[in-house]
């Protein structure tokens, strides 16, 4: 078929639109399968659960309700966001105004990606810890932000010193990407960093953004909305998934909480350039906002068992990984003398296991390699015992 170019040139946006990061170690990946590896794929962060019974039934239901074929309401549907802000209430002691304080989006890029584009203009400085999701990256590059990386290191347990920025460059900041439980680290943030981010907006006035995407899948007691902190709904908003608390990845819903003025703006941004999550989705939401979160409980219960063959697993054969308790990775230090790139190729090519080079989400993760724990128990310590094959 002969292609053809465009009669016009594209956007500045268009046109300086990143690489995307994962897509060269699907490349890798589908060529070994194609030469007949049986590849254990742990480079994806793609649940393998399902959503529990209840919700699937909830949305069979919903999609034979005749009103959940018309458009939802601009903002969600008020059964989604009133069971969001109890989910607020309930788990975090948060209380939030449904009306005005939050609003519904077809999942966490969704959000972040209508957040940049009221926050963020040309030259605005955009600071976020590396390692980073590559999104942040990617988002703040065709806004046309400058980024400031924050060096999250090991003997810091991956988070960044927000004391050793200087305080012009704090003066410079717009925006302020946190994440937490972190991807791809699976670093968690106690309340006191939370606190001294807090303090540092309202200080040099700039907004924060916590993506909170890994909600309830970590440690009880450092679980902690950004929201539930003095001081946080004049700087911050948190933007939550129900992709890896339910398992409904898929599904794509959830919603941006926190400070009205910007959630108004973001409103008004999504009217126009967005589409709001189907509403059968909705329902289906409500019902897991509304539950008594067991099914949460057991998938991070669950995530942990994986966790610890993974991560017990690498530790016995000799490897530095990351102590993390939160998120559904594992962080691991390539081997001496190997860049976590070579390491990476080397997994797939003599162990047929896939795992992403740190690269992939900045400058720091250069060594590191990121283990996915999504994968059944079986596999992952068939897995584990491909990697210390080969490290033997």
């Amino acid at each position: 078929m002969t292609s053809h170019s465009s009669p016009v040139a594209f956007t500045t946006a268009a046109q300086s639109i990143p690489p995307n990061v994962f897509a060269d170690m699907d490349r890798k990946v589908a060529a070994a399968v194609a030469g007949g590896a049986d590849v254990i794929d742990l480079a994806k962060g793609n649940p393998d659960a399902f959503p529990a019974e209840f919700i699937c039934d909830v949305a069979k239901t919903a999609v034979d309700d005749p009103a959940n074929a018309r458009y939802s309401p601009f903002d969600g549907k008020p059964s989604f966001l009133q069971a969001a802000a109890n989910w607020y209430r309930g788990t975090y002691s948060v209380e939030l105004d449904w009306h005005t304080q939050l609003f519904a989006v077809e999942g966490a890029v969704d959000g972040l990606a209508a957040l940049t584009a009221v926050l963020v203009s040309p030259g605005d400085a955009v600071a976020y810890a590396d390692p980073y999701y590559p999104s942040y990256h990617c988002m703040t590059v065709m806004a046309q932000g400058e980024e400031i990386l924050l060096p999250s290191l090991p003997e810091r347990g991956f988070l960044p010193d927000l004391d050793a920025v200087p305080g012009e460059t704090w003066e410079r900041v717009k925006v302020l990407i946190l994440n937490y439980p972190n991807n791809p680290t699976g670093a968690q943030a106690p309340r006191e960093f939370l606190e001294r981010a807090i303090e540092l907006a309202h200080e040099h006035r700039f907004a924060i953004i916590q993506d909170f995407a890994y909600a309830g899948l970590g440690v009880k007691d450092q679980q902690i909305s950004i929201l539930s902190l003095p001081g946080a709904f004049d700087v911050a908003v948190e933007v939550c998934s129900l992709s890896k608390m339910y398992a409904m990845a898929g599904w794509r819903a959830g919603f941006i909480a926190g400070n009205d003025d910007i959630v108004s703006h973001v409103k008004q941004y999504h009217y126009q350039m967005g589409s709001m999550i189907t509403s059968s989705i909705q329902d289906a939401g409500t019902a897991a906002l509304e539950s008594d979160q067991s099914c949460v409980r057991e998938l991070a219960e669950r995530y942990a068992r994986r966790r610890e063959i993974v991560a017990g697993g690498l530790r016995e054969a000799g490897l530095d990984v990351f102590d993390s308790d939160g998120g559904i990775y594992a962080w691991v230090h390539a081997p001496e003398g190997l860049t976590g790139e070579r390491f990476a190729d080397l997994l797939l090519e003599r162990a047929a296991v896939a795992a992403l080079p740190g690269t992939c989400f900045g400058h720091v993760g250069k060594d590191y390699v990121r283990f996915s724990l999504l994968k059944s128990e079986d596999l992952l310590r068939e897995a584990v015992e491909r990697v210390v094959a080969i490290l033997g």
